[in-house]
């Protein structure tokens, strides 16, 4: 079992880590912005991706449709849970829409897609880009309106999801198939895209990287534990227990699906809070959530391990 693990762990996850470190020593030693690679990502490379794996999938549309299902039942059931949680502790105010946002959105872009492709390989990477088109539209548009406070009107949320590229890369995706007009995968176009697409890999995890070398834990370590909790042994359960009842036909894309769902706290509501959350006194919205980020993405690294050791194993899908 050990050597299992380890196997596990040096093919899966090293890798990830491996750039995920180089992204956070070079954040210890250089002042980095990491807005332009940020938009960069946000509006090229993973457009690219996501296009690529829609364009080439091996899933079926029914596969999908049951996908964004499962996504929306287990965001909906960790949204409740989290709120419950919050409130049973007495946990208000921003720090209540951090711990909501932490439970509820894992890092399936930045940390999920490549561990996905490492431990099941083109499906599994395919299944993950669909998991976080799915949760993007979610988290600009719910996830703004939690962030704010409630003081982001559902019309201003619905501009900036309207700015993004994805949606529109879905939207095309779903046409051109549904015409037969994509272009065969081993022509140039296809190859470009490809080429564009899988950079966004190593720049997801070299940002995430530089995001947690910025990160200040110090203050609101103790104050996050219910959030890493939840995170690190709640949301894998409950993902499990979705994919169950989902009934995927393809086990790899149930096992994906859960895979997912036990990633580390996702950066992007890092980035909703920083934008849009008011100041309070106290530890800030942000540093609670950048605390989480960092705790559970090193929490993670046995929590995964174990999981992905379980699921290749057939223990669990």
């Amino acid at each position: 079992m050990v050597a299992s693990l380890v196997d596990v762990f040096v093919g899966t996850l090293l890798p990830v880590l491996t750039i995920i470190a180089a992204g956070y020593i070079l954040g210890q030693f250089r002042a980095v912005d990491v807005d332009p690679l940020n938009t960069v990502t946000l509006y090229v490379l993973l457009p690219a991706l996501v296009l690529h794996s829609l364009l080439t999938t091996p899933l079926g549309g029914g596969a999908a449709i049951r996908l964004f299902a499962a996504i929306a039942v287990f965001t909906l059931v960790m949204l409740a849970l989290a709120y419950g949680v919050g409130r049973a502790l007495g946990v208000t105010g921003t720090a209540l829409n951090a711990l909501v946002l932490a439970a509820a959105f894992p890092n399936a872009g930045n940390f999920g897609i490549p561990v996905s492709e490492f431990a099941f390989g083109e499906t599994g990477r395919t299944t993950a880009v669909l998991f976080v088109a799915a949760q993007q539209v979610v988290l600009y548009t719910f996830g703004v309106y939690v962030a704010s406070s409630g003081r982001y009107t559902a019309r201003g949320a619905l501009a900036h999801v309207i700015r993004l590229p994805l949606l529109y890369v879905v939207a095309l995706a779903l046409l051109v198939n549904a015409a037969g007009l994509a272009p065969p995968t081993g022509g140039t176009a296809m190859e470009t895209l490809a080429l564009v697409g899988n950079a966004s890999i190593p720049v997801f995890l070299i940002v995430l990287g530089l995001e947690l070398a910025a990160a200040d834990t110090a203050a609101a370590a103790r104050q996050t534990a219910p959030a890493v909790a939840l995170k690190l042994l709640v949301a894998p359960a409950v993902g499990i227990a979705v994919a169950l009842a989902a009934g995927f036909e393809d086990p790899i894309v149930a096992r994906t699906f859960a895979l997912e769902t036990a990633a580390p706290v996702a950066i992007t509501p890092l980035v909703l809070l920083v934008e849009f959350a008011p100041e309070e006194s106290g530890v800030s919205a942000p540093a609670y959530m950048s605390t989480t980020i960092l705790l559970t993405t090193l929490g993670s690294v046995p929590v995964v391990t174990v999981l992905i050791a379980l699921l290749r194993g057939g223990a669990l899908l």
